[in-house]
């Protein structure tokens, strides 16, 4: 943690120390509209990703504007938001170890907790932990619908895992999640509509074959920035899952949008400036890999299209520009990070500024909740 805060409340926007985490709200809140307006008038719910933000302050405010609750992907980032006051809080991860389950059954006591599970022995431990707290835990079979990470196949091993979590006395079968990473970031939309159409396929299929058991399906959930206008139109999702919507990261603003899609705008930035200037071709910023991700690729220069992030080190980034006279020491620039996710939990808090000044500094309380 630093020593001392990037800013405080009533200042300047050229007074931001740098780096810094910045927020520009009126941005982000016309992303949470365009998010409610996109699901307004039709039988599918918001639970927008948490792991995003790692922002209790934004958790409340989707949830003030109609999400249903959150998803976390670690359970110590759920405590945190549970702390805060979000009430209903789905762990879209598979979760073992006797001292993680121990900690999820007892955020049940004063929030509804939702978990996934992909394998028999993850039923086990959970209906163990939720009879041991007294709770019941909801639990979601995830379906691997193409992402190729954890999750059963569709049809009848997902059939198997339900009825076992049906029999459990401290377990809810909540339903199927059902969740398509790589398609995110597929650039062509015809591309993000194939694989959102098998997914969608496999998670009919799944959701036929539980209810013909006569276990109910309730939901199914799923989606992200990058496809749920898709799954949102699909019939078969209910619930959509999105978080970097309220950021949009330079990744997902390199996506081609396609009909229908919905245009988030750039409200996250990683204030920076130049530290070094020692050639006509290059300069440096105080910017490097402790201050913005580069795991989706280096971040870019907002509004300065003459300038290019081509490297990161510890603490500096390289810029290239073919204007010697395009930057000096000290010149402030704002970066659009490659991907909000990481980056935001560099941070301890996001200042958040509107017009020209700062207005608030939001603590990212679920920073290094890896546990």
């Amino acid at each position: 943690m630093s020593p001392w805060q990037a800013a405080q409340p009533g200042d300047l926007i050229s007074a931001i120390d740098t780096p810094s985490l910045v927020l520009d709200l009126d941005a982000f809140e016309r992303n949470l509209a365009r998010m409610v307006a996109a699901l307004r008038g039709r039988d599918v719910r918001l639970r927008p990703h948490a792991k995003s933000h790692k922002c209790p302050q934004i958790a409340l405010r989707q949830v003030a504007l109609g999400a249903v609750g959150i998803c976390c992907q670690k359970v110590s980032e759920a405590a945190v938001f549970v702390e805060a006051g979000i009430q209903d809080v789905l762990v879209t991860n598979e979760v073992m170890g006797d001292v993680k389950l121990r900690h999820l059954a007892a955020l049940a006591r004063t929030a509804r907790m939702g978990v996934l599970v992909d394998h028999p022995q993850q039923v086990q431990a959970l209906a163990a932990a939720a009879q041991a707290h007294a709770v019941t835990l909801d639990v979601y079979i995830e379906v691997n619908v193409g992402a190729n990470r954890c999750g059963v196949a569709p049809g009848e091993e997902a059939v198997r895992l339900a009825k076992q979590v049906a029999a459990s006395a401290s377990l809810r079968f909540a339903g199927l999640q059902c969740y398509h990473g790589p398609a995110q970031h597929l650039r062509a939309p015809q591309d993000r509509a194939a694989a959102i159409g098998s997914a969608v396929e496999a998670a009919r299929m799944t959701r036929q074959a539980i209810e013909a058991c006569g276990i109910a399906v309730e939901r199914v959930t799923g989606a992200g920035t990058g496809s749920f206008v898709l799954e949102r139109d699909s019939g078969v999702f209910n619930e959509i899952q999105a978080g970097s919507y309220v950021f949009m990261d330079r990744d997902y603003g390199d996506n081609q949008r396609g009909e229908g899609d919905v245009a988030f705008e750039h409200a996250l930035f990683v204030r920076t400036s130049v530290m070094s200037r020692t050639s006509a071709t290059h300069a440096v910023v105080d910017a490097g890999l402790k201050a913005s991700s580069v795991d989706s690729g280096m971040p870019a220069v907002w509004q300065r299209p003459d300038l290019r992030y081509v490297k990161a080190a510890d603490e500096h980034g390289v810029l290239s520009t073919a204007d010697a006279a395009a930057l000096s020491l000290g010149d402030p620039l704002m970066l659009v990070p490659g991907h909000c996710d990481p980056t935001v939990n560099l941070y301890d808090e996001l200042v958040c500024v509107r017009g020209g000044r700062v207005e608030a500094l939001w603590p990212i309380a679920a920073r290094g909740a890896l546990l």
